[in-house]
């Protein structure tokens, strides 16, 4: 197994979760901040920093549920999966970890996912822009892939402007438990560590079915 992949995801994750905490933190901390605008910008654009600073590395996962997307697509393997959600994990509670040092355990709740329209809508929710995550990724990586590094980022704030009042927006269960790990607070955590995975399968379907004809688990005939 790479260790630099590893590194590179454990890095990316903790840049991600780092700065999309900070931004929640921020909305906390200015009255009068549009949370709308901030938080989505905070977790859209640390996507875009954690991709310029290790995607090359490690592909740019920086999510369990990209990552199943991307071991049910052929494009990694059991063992690499498991090693890039582990390093996963790590980095998000080591940016929890962070968030904790600037504020209180308290905080560091308050930065966790938690639905805003009952568990049912939360759970269909995160589903639903966890497939069309995985779906986009799955496409532009493949399909123009030098322009990745916008429409992902592009996507996931577009993501959290529109779920955050229903889900909280994380499609990401490795982003989802690092705070709670941290805050010991896994109130409704069982949504954000099962609904983005259903997701992942939905969208990966979905990529497949507007991909070029080809077996499911085969790559198209033109993908790279």
């Amino acid at each position: 197994m790479d260790t630099r992949k590893l590194l590179a995801e454990c890095i990316g994750t903790f840049i991600l979760v780092g700065m999309g905490s900070m931004a929640i933190l921020a909305v906390g901390a200015i009255p009068g901040t549009p949370a709308l605008v901030v938080i989505p910008f905070g977790f859209g654009l640390g996507l875009l920093a954690a991709i310029a600073v290790s995607g090359h590395v490690s592909g740019g996962h920086f999510n369990p549920a990209v990552t199943l997307g991307a071991l049910l697509d052929g494009r990694i393997d059991g063992m690499g999966a498991l090693g890039y959600v582990i390093a996963q994990v790590i980095g998000a509670t080591a940016a929890s970890l962070l968030t904790l040092a600037l504020s209180s355990q308290a905080v560091v709740a308050g930065t966790k996912n938690m639905p805003g329209i009952g568990d049912g809508g939360a759970f269909l929710t995160e589903v639903v822009l966890t497939a069309v995550f995985i779906a986009v990724i799955l496409t532009v990586t493949r399909r123009d892939a030098g322009h990745a590094i916008i429409v992902i980022p592009l996507t996931l704030l577009a993501i959290h402007a529109v779920g955050i009042p229903f889900s909280g927006a994380s499609v990401n269960p490795a982003r989802a438990l690092g705070p709670a790990i941290v805050s010991g607070d896994f109130a409704a955590i069982w949504i954000y560590l099962t609904a983005p995975f259903v997701g992942a399968v939905v969208g990966w379907i979905v990529y497949r079915a507007l991909a070029d004809r080809a077996p499911l688990g085969e790559p198209a005939a033109t993908d790279a």
